[in-house]
């Protein structure tokens, strides 16, 4: 059973943290359908 099963998600990553490709690969690995991904800089 997963988490995010049949979820959808919005990821946001940061340029100098996480990037979202990484995030949106975790999210479905958990189940989640990843809708929009980008990596912005928050400065």
């Amino acid at each position: 059973m997963s988490i995010l099963k049949g979820r959808k998600a919005i990821i946001i990553g940061d340029r100098d943290g996480i990037p979202g490709m990484a995030i949106a690969a975790c999210a479905e690995s958990a189940g989640a359908e990843v809708v929009f991904s980008s990596t912005e800089c928050f400065v």
